[in-house]
């Protein structure tokens, strides 16, 4: 019986295509086969975008669409033909990248096409490869502190009553706020009525063409609901340090 391939699980970073780690770069221009996610069919990739630089030539390039929704059923019934068309690749004993913007295992796609391969493929030898996380490359862009003293570090998605983000907003401390989609003008009305709103900065499209970094939260009042799209808030929600 011939031998599984390998799966590579590359995080790609945050946008630019610099922040890929020399291993996730090697990686890319060693494999044949590549699968890149992306959310319609008529999109191009963003992970595409930011390494496709780094791949080989002649490689076989892979789209999977996943479909913005919440519907678990249809996302289940994605992530399964996922997991088979990758596990069609891997059976033929061939290695086969997935890239994934940011790092594999947090909010990450590949976290659930890695759960539909165990599932087809139990003897899998998978290699997950970190990347730059987005909040990292926001705190860098802005000069925003993450971590301080012994302050706490919540990171946190968006949902549409809010309610994670005022837990974590209520535990002070540094709050990572991320998956914010069209919810940008009630989380700017949240953090203005919790008094936070100063305290925070924004930003969209790290390192990817058209990128806005904004400082005044208030200046995001007026914009189009899309502007939350790809988009990071860090706030300073307590300042009280033990050091």
């Amino acid at each position: 019986m011939r031998p599984l391939g390998k799966l590579y699980g590359i995080g790609i970073g945050p946008g630019d295509p610099e922040l890929i780690t020399l291993k996730g770069a090697r990686l890319l221009g060693e494999c044949r086969h590549v699968f890149v996610p992306k959310a319609r069919t008529a999109a191009d990739s963003i992970a595409m975008k930011i390494a496709g630089r780094y791949l080989r030539a002649g490689v076989q390039v892979h789209e999977l669409v996943f479909p913005m929704t919440a519907n678990r059923a249809e996302l289940d019934a994605r992530w399964e033909e996922a997991g088979q068309l990758v596990a069609a690749v891997l059976q033929k004993g061939e290695e086969a990248c997935f890239l994934t913007l940011g790092d594999p295992l947090l909010y990450s796609t590949y976290i659930y096409l890695l759960r539909a391969l165990r599932k087809l493929l139990p003897a899998l030898e998978a290699v997950t490869v970190p990347g730059i996380t987005a909040f990292s490359a926001v705190a860098s862009l802005t000069e925003f502190t993450v971590g301080e003293g012994k302050e706490p570090v919540a990171i946190v998605p968006t949902t549409d009553d809010l309610e994670g983000v005022k837990r974590a907003l209520a535990g002070g401390g540094t709050v990572v706020i991320m998956k914010i989609g069209k919810r940008l003008k009630e989380l700017l009305s949240l953090l203005e009525d919790t008094g936070l709103i100063e305290e925070g900065v924004f930003v969209s499209h790290a390192g990817l063409a058209g990128q806005r970094i904004e400082t005044d939260l208030r200046k995001l009042r007026p914009e189009d609901p899309e502007t939350g799209y790809l988009s990071l808030i860090l706030v300073h929600a307590g300042r009280s340090i033990e050091r």
